[in-house]
């Protein structure tokens, strides 16, 4: 990786006319003649993000022949999917702000929140069956099961405190990683029917979506709570355990596990000893390691698309990975 700070904005800058008019179609498909609805729906509009997965659709098109429109359905159905789920999450981890505004939750309470994230959901997948894109459906309907199989695996791991490295790749690779796999392949099928160009982007955003989650989860451990807008050290007060703290528990001495696992068992200790978590995985050796587990990631991400051609849509996919790499927020 080339360990330069990237600007997204720079990322995307070859499809950017087109993610403008990915824009204007995604608007036009929340609207909705339920009031409610419709003004819940245009909320979810002020809280987007980057649009990294609508992007990534677009650019594995452009890799692949050119963009489409059943390439702007594919970002269409990836974003939909994306919102609802963020919107559940909210519901779940009981949040209160999400980009730095109000969450949902916050604003219309739990009952309207689980039933918007369902709305916007049957939405994308309605949206597939009326333009008959049958193998983006597949693709998501895949997403949304191993995304729900994903959570369930943590919130079951986090309770007995008892995650492995395994189990924690396997939940990340399909919580997050799941659709940011699904959001290349989908732009791929949008533009060819070349089955060994769909499976390498597939790979690509698998790998990617790993190392992507990896870094997040090290922000936690090192971020500035002003630039990736959350307090740091939040997943130990929450009792997520995420790589950096699974390897140090694995190189520690018994004693000092169980001192460990017992601050994590408590949420007044969570609460007021976060910093002595933070510094015993830190003394073990814990961000190195997870670190370079993201950078090995990374690298295989780049390697996946390596047969590919070179031009604009290739170069930006691999400074997405340098992107991912090096992001503070």
């Amino acid at each position: 990786m080339s360990g330069e700070l990237v600007n997204i904005k720079d990322v995307t800058a070859s499809v950017a006319d087109e993610v403008e008019l990915f824009q204007q179609k995604y608007k036009a498909v929340l609207y909705a003649r339920n009031t409610l609805v419709d003004k819940v729906t245009r909320y979810v509009l002020k809280q987007q993000g980057k649009q990294i997965r609508p992007a990534m659709v677009l650019l594995s098109a452009q890799l692949c022949g050119g963009v489409t429109d059943s390439s702007y359905r594919a970002a269409i159905m990836v974003e939909l999917l994306h919102s609802a789920t963020l919107i559940h999450d909210d519901v779940v981890d009981g949040a209160e702000m999400r980009r730095g505004i109000p969450s949902i939750n916050a604003l219309w309470k739990n009952k309207i929140s689980v039933l918007m994230g369902d709305y916007l959901l049957s939405r994308g997948l309605l949206y597939s069956l009326e333009h008959k894109d049958y193998g983006f459906l597949h693709l998501v309907s895949e997403a949304v099961r191993r995304m729900s199989e994903g959570e369930i695996l943590q919130i079951q791991k986090t309770r007995s405190l008892d995650i492995s490295e395994e189990d924690y790749l396997s939940v990340i690779s399909d919580k997050t990683a799941s659709l940011i796999s699904s959001s290349c392949a989908m732009g791929a099928m949008s533009a060819t029917a070349d089955e060994d160009k769909i499976a390498a982007l597939k790979q690509y955003g698998e790998y990617l979506g790993l190392a992507f989650q990896i870094r997040d989860d090290l922000l936690d451990y090192t971020g500035d709570s002003k630039k990736t807008g959350k307090q740091m050290g939040i997943d130990i007060k929450d009792k997520k355990i995420t790589l950096p703290l699974i390897y140090a528990l694995r190189n520690a001495p018994v004693a000092e596990q169980k001192m460990i696992r017992s601050i994590l068992k408590s949420s007044r200790k969570r609460a007021v000893k976060c910093g002595v978590v933070i510094a015993f995985v830190t003394g073990k050796g814990g961000l190195e390691y997870a670190a370079e587990v993201a950078e090995s990631l990374a690298s295989k991400a780049v390697e996946s698309i390596s047969a590919f051609s070179d031009c604009s849509a290739k170069t930006s996919l691999l400074r997405l990975v340098d992107f991912v790499m090096v992001r503070q927020y």
